[in-house]
């Protein structure tokens, strides 16, 4: 009997240079994506993300909903998210209707993991407007969040308006769920998470002791609103070097993530791997999404016999 105390999922290498130093090419992203479901996690997951420039270097992206769309064809048993998906990327209405048909595509297999954004570098080079951005977000979720649970939205905000219906409703479940992860101390992005996700997801929480603070605030939060903090389904992201295997050494670009995103975990071993996702199990998260380095066939084999340890309680 599987006693896996909580769903795991892997971040897919979609970033340019990320895959060892080379950068995954459809072949490549397909038999990663593959290698997962064998082995057994229970989700993949994709960036939305247009470029990014650290420290005066850019490096590209694979365009998200493309990929999500080739992944809900090509795979058969993993859920599929986005990690998540930035509102200021895309008109809401249309996102509505992108994710309702890639949740039929995949058989209702995604989740619609949504946030407002903060790279400022892509916003400019792509030409999109970088202010107000909890704003124009919650203007989106106003409309997204109709849209997928009823079929229509009659709604005129400050940044966005719609008034549509979501004509034919492809997915089959009346909508794929959607999570949503603000930072730590957004109370405003939170109070928008209380009303509209049914699941919540934090990064940069890499201990049960960080996490603890931050899901008790969001409970007051949700009871404020009149909701059970138990129905916002809690996940966790979180970025892990894995034990056993050399890490990414790509120039300078390694220690400008580890700067910008702050350090990932170190994994010690995969006892200690394992010991660290079941305490995470304990605190109630009950699906934690792995950035993992090296993302390779030789990494997702690592984590593989993590997953078996966790299956066996």
């Amino acid at each position: 009997m599987n006693k896996r105390p909580l769903k795991v999922g892997f971040l897919l290498p979609t970033l340019e240079l990320q895959l060892g130093g080379a950068t995954a090419r459809w072949p490549e992203m397909l038999a990663i994506a593959r290698h997962v479901e064998v082995a057994g996690f229970d989700s993949l997951w994709v960036n939305d993300h247009l470029l990014f420039d650290l420290v005066g270097e850019r490096r590209g992206q694979w365009e998200c909903w493309t990929l999500l769309s080739a992944l809900a064809a090509t795979t058969t048993r993993v859920e599929l998210g986005t990690l998540v998906c930035c509102t200021g990327f895309h008109n809401p209405a249309v996102l509505a209707k992108q994710a309702d048909a890639v949740d039929a595509i995949s058989g209702g297999r995604l989740i619609l993991g949504l946030g407002a954004g903060y790279h400022e570098p892509e916003f400019k080079g792509f030409g999109l407007p970088f202010d107000h951005l909890v704003s124009r977000f919650e203007d989106a979720i106003n409309i997204i969040h109709p849209l997928l649970r009823t079929g229509s939205v009659d709604y005129a905000g400050r940044f966005h308006e719609a008034h549509c219906e979501l004509l034919p409703r492809l997915s089959p479940r009346g909508g794929p769920p959607i999570m949503m992860g603000p930072r730590p101390g957004s109370a405003r992005m939170m109070r928008l998470m209380a009303r509209f996700a049914d699941y919540s997801t934090r990064f940069r929480l890499n201990t049960v002791e960080q996490l603890i603070p931050d899901r008790e605030a969001m409970d007051a939060i949700c009871r404020d609103a009149g909701r059970d903090p138990a129905s916002l389904r809690r996940t966790l992201a979180l970025f892990l070097d894995l034990p056993g295997h050399p890490t990414d050494s790509n120039g300078d670009w390694a220690q400008r993530v580890r700067t910008f995103y702050g350090p990932p975990v170190q994994g010690q071993s995969v006892d200690h791997v394992v010991d660290m996702i079941r305490g995470f199990a304990d605190a109630g998260i009950e699906h934690i999404q792995l950035g993992v380095n090296p993302a390779t066939l030789a990494g997702i084999d690592i984590l593989a016999t993590v997953l078996e340890r966790l299956d066996q309680g």
